[in-house]
Order: C-alpha cells, then sequence, then structure tokens
C-alpha cells in the first residue's frame, strides 16, 4: 500500500474562512501545480487569498513519480475547471505546466521559483548544470527509484524564511521524488506559444537564482523578484496570489 494511491488526482475544495470577503467569481480559473517533496497541502494559503479575490481555484496532487503521470494529473484538473485556465507551477511543477500547458484550455503560465525546461531538456538537466557560486541542493543519493533531501539541511535549503517548526516538519514528511519524473524530458515546451510570467526568488538555496533568472528570460517571460527562499508560497502567499492575479488579469 506505500503508493498506493500515488496516482489519485484531487481538486481541493476548501471553505474560505467565516466572515472573509469573498468576491464575485471571476472568469478565469487558477489551477496550481506543485513541486517535488511537498504535497498540494502547501498551496492553502495562496488558495485562500486567490479564492477571496472570486478566482475558481483548483490544486493538482502530483504523485510525483513521472513526468508522464503529473502530466496527466494536471490535465484532468485542467479538464474539470469552468473557465480558461492560469496554469501555476512552482519548482519542479514548472516542468510540468511546461508539458502541458498547450492544452487549448490553458491561457497563460506562471512559473514561481521554477524549472522551465525547453524541447528535449529535464529537470535532472537543468539541476546538474553548475551555477558559479551556487552551492548544490542538498539532495541525498538515489534509493530505490526515488530523491529526498537531506532532512537535516531541508529547513535551511528549501525554507529558510517560513516557520521553524513547519520546515521541520516539511522535512520529514517529504515526498520521494520519482526518477522517472526528474529525468522526464519536455516534447513540446508551452511558453514558446503561450505568455508566460516568473516570480525569481532571490533567496533560493534550491534553484539557483541565476539559473532561474536564465530560465525566465529564455521563455521571455514577464519577470518579477521577491527576497524569498524556495519555498516562496509558504513565505510570501500574499506576493504569490497577487502575481498570479496580475497574469490573470493580463489574460483578459
Amino acid at each position: 500500500m506505500k503508493r498506493a494511491l500515488a496516482g489519485m488526482i484531487a481538486a481541493m475544495t476548501v471553505v474560505a474562512p467565516v466572515g472573509a470577503a469573498v468576491a464575485a467569481e471571476k472568469p478565469v480559473s487558477i489551477v496550481l501545480v506543485h513541486g517535488a517533496f511537498v504535497d498540494a497541502s502547501g498551496w492553502r494559503p495562496v488558495y485562500d487569498l486567490l479564492s477571496n479575490k472570486g478566482f475558481e481555484v483548483l490544486v493538482v496532487q502530483n504523485p510525483t513519480i513521472t513526468l508522464d503521470g503529473d502530466a496527466e494529473a494536471t490535465r484532468q484538473v485542467i479538464a474539470q475547471a469552468r473557465h480558461p485556465v492560469i496554469l501555476v507551477g512552482h519548482s519542479y511543477g514548472g516542468a510540468v505546466i511546461t508539458q502541458v500547458g498547450a492544452d487549448p484550455k490553458v491561457r497563460s503560465l506562471v512559473y514561481l521559483a521554477a524549472f522551465a525546461p525547453d524541447a528535449g531538456e529535464s529537470v535532472l538537466q537543468l539541476a546538474s548544470t553548475p551555477v558559479p557560486g551556487a552551492p548544490p541542493a542538498p539532495l541525498l543519493p538515489p534509493k530505490d527509484g526515488f530523491i529526498q533531501v537531506d532532512p537535516g539541511k531541508f529547513p535551511a535549503a528549501f525554507a529558510a524564511d517560513v516557520d521553524p517548526a513547519a520546515t521541520r516538519f516539511m522535512a520529514v514528511s517529504q515526498v520521494p521524488w520519482g526518477l522517472g519524473a526528474v529525468g522526464g524530458k519536455i516534447t513540446a515546451p508551452a511558453w514558446k506559444a503561450k505568455p508566460s510570467y516568473y516570480l525569481l526568488a532571490t533567496q533560493d538555496l534550491m534553484i539557483p537564482p541565476a539559473a532561474q533568472r536564465a530560465m525566465a528570460v529564455r521563455a521571455k517571460a514577464t519577470l518579477a523578484e521577491t527576497p524569498s527562499s524556495h519555498a516562496v508560497m509558504l513565505s510570501r502567499p500574499g506576493e504569490v496570489a497577487d502575481f498570479i492575479a496580475m497574469a490573470a488579469d493580463a489574460s483578459k
């Protein structure tokens, strides 16, 4: 039963806090795609903020075993959306949205401290390319076909500006990342055909800021920066929600 539920797909439905002001629904849906080592629950603060702005927000629960599996999970959630979609990816989730963003329902792509591979590239290739002056991410050697972050180094490397109690729990509850996901190659990168937006985390110790900038420039993305760790959706949810909302407004 260890991974029996790995292929399940969930669009999270969360009730807004009592008393929260919720705007009239906008004619755009937001689909959030998480990255490696975490699950969809990390989107909760951003989900609440975007929902209260009036967006339909759907959240993909990636198995993170293979790129193809995560792409299919995302396509199924896109199909559930009531409106044209703004597709958002964090970290490895950027590779997933790059692979599936050609879907005609998708209007634009939003990358949050994310990988944006080109055709024939994998996250493994991008992550293995040295960046001068940037320390490598503290990954443990692959075991049984999966990769994890060193739990002792996870809090500082992944989310140094998040509550330490939360990051310690994230470290011990991390989801193993399948080699079939990290090594999966992009076939037709959606950023070549769709408007793209990139929020660069300048304090990121998982994906070097210089690498993020190079990918954003290559994708001709509208670029913004924030002084955040890799876990930007947890450390700066307000900025993330505003950035996504800006992309949604620009897509009308």
